[in-house]
């Protein structure tokens, strides 16, 4: 009977899934689906995430009773679809914000400025269904106010929407983000999506969109400045 003092252990892999979670709970942060995480993953764990998440998907299909070995359109399935959601669609999750230069409001601004309408794409937490729509955006600044680069609004929006996210709660993501950064005396967002979880599944209703949006400061208590804005980015 072979000795025990011979028998070697082999060391056990912890998944990178899970090393990037434990990390995240015990600096008792939040890690739902629309929340970024970017703080907690360290150089090059990406890729190694990219290789778990090939593997599940991989199982996945198998599950699903689909010959991955011989169908030639499904090989590469699973790699395809982690790289889609890591690297695209849910990149918003794992990447830090887009660098935002601000500048100074030198020249005193204090009339509304509307961005938009910008193509935002993004995808429904409940059944990872494609959601995409537009956002307008309104700023009302003052003297003090940091303003940002045309371009900027689009990346941040992007950053935000490249989540599993609901709609509602990702227009108030970007309001909040937006008015941290360039703190102005009014800020509102509009967002009007098509969400494919009611065209492509469920009801399967293809007109039906959703229409909502977040009001701060001066658009929230002045309904002349609100109505001004609403009636400008219905042209």
């Amino acid at each position: 009977m072979p000795s025990d003092q011979n028998t070697e252990l082999k060391p056990v892999s912890i998944p990178i899934s899970q090393r990037i979670r434990e990390r995240i709970i015990a600096s008792k942060t939040r890690y739902h689906a629309n929340d970024n995480i970017a703080a907690f993953i360290e150089p090059g764990e990406l890729d190694q995430l990219l290789d778990e998440v090939e593997e599940k998907l991989k199982d996945v299909l198998q599950s699903l009773v689909i010959d991955t070995d011989s169908d030639h359109n499904t090989q590469d399935t699973g790699r395809r679809v982690a790289k889609m959601y890591l690297q695209e669609i849910f990149k918003g999750r794992y990447v830090n914000m887009p660098s935002v230069t601000e500048f100074p409001n030198a020249s005193h601004l204090n009339e509304l400025m509307i961005i938009g309408p910008v193509t935002v794409r993004s995808a429904c937490s409940h059944h990872l269904c494609p959601i995409i729509g537009k956002v307008w955006i309104g700023v009302m600044p003052n003297e003090h106010s940091n303003l940002i680069g045309l371009s900027k609004y689009a990346r941040i929006a992007e950053w935000i929407m490249s989540r599993p996210q609901i709609q509602e709660e990702a227009v108030v993501q970007l309001a909040d983000t937006l008015q941290e950064k360039m703190q102005p005396d009014g800020l509102a967002v509009v967002m009007e999506a098509d969400h494919y979880c009611m065209h492509w599944r469920g009801v399967k209703d293809m007109d039906a969109k959703m229409i909502n949006s977040v009001m701060h400061g001066s658009f929230l208590k002045d309904p002349n400045l609100r109505r001004e804005f609403l009636s400008l980015i219905k042209r």
